[in-house]
C-alpha cells in the first residue's frame, strides 16, 4: 500500500484526485501500477485502476490477471469494479472506503456480486485506510 500511496500524492502534486494503484503477480512483484490521469490523458477512463490493469496485461501478455492481487488507496468505483471482474483478478485490497460511489462493498458490491458471470474475488479493505481517507480529505480541502 505505500508504493500505491506514493501513486495517489504523484497524482495530487498533478492536479488529480489522489488515487494509486498496483497490480502484483503471484510473487508480490509489481506488474502495472497507475494513479488517476483524467486530466492528463485526457480520459474519462484515465482511474488508477485501470491504468494498473492495463500495464499488468501489457506485462503478461494476457487480459486475465488470475493470480494477481490490485491494492488501490480508494475504493474502486463501478467502471474499475467491471474492470477487475473482467481480468479476472482474485484477490484486491483497499485503503479507503468510498462512502459516494464504492462497487466494492460500500455503495455497490459488484466484486462480490454472486449473479455476475465472474468470479468472486477476496475483498480485503481497511488497509493503511486513515492516510489514503486522509490524503483525499486534504486534496478536496485545498480545492475548495
Amino acid at each position: 500500500m505505500g508504493l500505491a500511496l506514493a501513486a495517489a500524492r504523484d497524482a495530487g502534486d498533478a492536479g488529480e484526485i489522489p488515487v494509486g494503484a498496483l497490480v502484483l503477480d503471484a510473487d508480490g512483484a509489481v506488474i502495472g501500477a497507475g494513479r488517476n490521469m483524467r486530466e492528463a490523458m485526457p480520459d474519462p477512463t484515465g482511474h488508477a485502476e485501470v491504468i494498473a490493469i492495463r500495464e499488468a496485461a501489457a506485462a503478461r501478455g494476457s487480459r486475465v490477471l488470475d493470480e494477481c492481487t490490485l491494492v488501490v488507496t480508494l475504493e474502486p468505483c463501478v467502471m474499475c469494479a467491471g474492470a477487475i471482474l473482467a481480468a479476472r483478478i482474485p484477490r484486491v485490497v483497499i485503503g479507503a472506503w468510498d462512502e459516494k460511489a464504492g462497487a466494492a462493498g460500500s455503495v455497490y458490491d459488484l466484486l462480490r456480486d454472486g449473479r455476475l458471470p465472474h468470479a468472486v474475488p477476496e475483498v480485503v479493505g481497511g488497509v493503511r485506510a486513515d492516510e489514503c481517507a486522509a490524503l483525499l480529505r486534504a486534496f478536496f480541502e485545498h480545492r475548495r
